[in-house]
C-alpha cells in the first residue's frame, strides 16, 4: 500500500512538472520567438534592450532555461536512469552544459540589471551563483562515482531552474491577483522565486538520509 501511495505521489509530481513547464513555454517563452521589443516583460526594460550584450543575454536566456527545465525532467525518472542509462547521460551532459556555460553569464547580465532596489538585484545573482555551484557540484559528484551527493546536489539544481516557473506563479498571485504594487513585488520575487523551492528539496533530501542512516544502523545490527 505505501508503495503504491509512493508511485502515484511520483506519477502527479512528474505530470504536474510536465504541465507547469508547457504551461511555461506557452505563456512566457513563445511570445519572445516574435522578437519584438516591446512585449511582455521587455515592455519594462527598454533602457536596456538596445544594448546588444543585454538584448543576446535575454534571449539566450530565456530559450535555454527552457531547455534546462525540459532536459532535467526526465534526469529524476528511475525508468529513465535503469532502462535507458545513455539517454540519462546525454540529458545530463545537455542540463550542466547549459547551465555552467550557457545560462550562468547570461543570468548574471539579466540579474544585475533586474528590475527593483539592489536587494532584487541581489536576490537573482545569489540565485544564478547557486545554480551554477549546485551544478557543477553534481557534475563533481559523479565523476568521483558519488551517486548519492549527484542526485543530492541535482535535486537542488534544479529547484533553482524550476524557480523560472514558481517565480511567474508568485508574480501572477500577488500582482494579478492581490494587486500588490510591482515594485515591492519584483523585490520579493527574487528571493520567493526559489527559497521555497530549495526548502522543499531540503526536506525530501533529509528525509532520504534519514532513511539512508536507519538502513544501515539496522543492517549493522543485524
Amino acid at each position: 500500500m505505501k508503495k503504491l501511495i509512493t508511485d502515484v505521489l511520483k506519477i502527479l509530481l512528474y505530470s504536474s512538472l510536465i504541465l507547469l513547464t508547457a504551461a511555461f513555454v506557452l505563456l512566457f517563452v513563445l511570445p519572445y520567438t516574435t522578437f519584438k521589443d516591446n512585449i511582455s516583460f521587455l515592455a519594462f526594460k527598454q533602457q536596456y534592450i538596445h544594448i546588444p550584450i543585454w538584448k543576446i543575454s535575454f534571449y539566450i536566456h530565456v530559450f535555454s532555461a527552457f531547455l534546462a527545465l525540459l532536459s532535467g525532467i526526465p534526469q529524476f525518472s528511475n525508468t529513465v536512469l535503469t532502462k535507458f542509462k545513455s539517454v540519462h547521460r546525454i540529458l545530463g551532459q545537455v542540463y550542466a552544459y547549459d547551465i555552467l556555460v550557457v545560462n550562468f553569464p547570461t543570468g548574471m547580465v539579466l540579474a544585475v540589471t533586474a528590475i527593483g532596489p539592489w536587494i532584487s538585484k541581489l536576490g537573482f545573482v545569489v540565485l544564478d551563483c547557486l545554480w551554477w555551484f549546485f551544478t557543477f557540484k553534481a557534475v563533481t559528484a559523479i565523476r568521483n562515482h558519488d551517486v548519492f551527493s549527484h542526485k543530492n546536489f541535482m535535486m537542488r539544481s534544479y529547484a533553482l531552474t524550476f524557480s523560472a516557473i514558481t517565480l511567474r506563479v508568485w508574480s501572477t498571485i500577488f500582482i494579478s491577483i492581490l494587486h500588490f504594487n510591482p515594485l515591492i513585488v519584483y523585490s520579493i520575487n527574487a528571493w520567493m522565486g526559489f527559497i521555497p523551492n530549495l526548502l522543499f528539496v531540503e526536506i525530501l533530501i533529509w528525509r532520504s538520509r534519514r532513511r539512508r542512516f536507519f538502513k544501515r544502523r539496522f543492517k549493522t545490527i543485524l
